[in-house]
């Protein structure tokens, strides 16, 4: 088995574990990964791998998911994609999987070969942070989004009960300037901005599980 260990924050993938003694790794391969209980993702050829989520991290993961879902599919605004869904960022060797991702129908002429992985990056990016995944882990995945094209992300944190919210506006020319735009918190209103158009959602009931 490969050696692994758990990025400082300022390595190339702090959110995550590096698999050392792996040659460089395109983003295709993590279609065929084993089945092992890690997940998977690709930064700038590298492989890393992060554990499985506890209850409380992949309830709310599936609810955000199949709320954007119910609004998305009867308007036919685009495509919502789940835990296992593959972006592939353009002009990068980077994939990343959200734990919910969106892009609108306007990009569906460029997802040609729909067993791939999609070819961009998602315009929406939900991710729900773990208890090992800390401030500065997030916002450095945030940034590896947003360059990537990304327009809107969203980092739910559990146990705080808030969400922040990312936007390209937020990117810095250090990463230890990086901060979301706002962080939301039970009383706010979840808002799908001008990625998707008309949604929003109660904060409160998004942490009701």
């Amino acid at each position: 088995m490969a050696e692994t260990h758990t990025a400082p924050a300022d390595t190339l993938a702090p959110w995550a574990e590096i698999v050392l003694g792996v040659d460089p790794v395109a983003v295709d391969d993590l279609l065929t990964m084993p089945e092992d209980g890690w997940r998977y993702e690709v930064v700038e050829g590298v492989l890393v791998r992060m554990a499985g989520s506890g209850d409380l991290a992949t309830t709310i993961a599936l609810l955000l998911g199949a709320i954007l879902v119910s609004y998305v599919r009867p308007r036919r605004l685009g495509r919502v994609t789940g835990a296992d869904g593959v972006y592939k960022f353009q002009g990068a060797r980077t994939g990343l999987l959200p734990d919910a991702g969106f892009y609108s129908v306007a990009l569906f002429p460029r997802v040609t070969d729909r067993d791939k992985p999609i070819p961009f990056a998602p315009e929406l990016a939900v991710e729900v942070a773990s208890p090992s995944q800390n401030v500065d882990h997030m916002a450095s995945k945030a940034r590896r989004y947003l360059h990537g094209g990304t327009r809107l992300i969203w980092v739910v944190w559990p146990h705080a009960e808030t969400i922040d919210v990312w936007r390209p506006a937020d990117l810095r020319p250090r990463a230890r300037d990086m901060r979301p735009s706002k962080t939301l918190s039970t009383g706010d209103m979840l808002d799908g901005e001008d990625v998707v158009p008309g949604f929003s959602h109660p904060v409160t009931d998004i942490f009701d599980v």
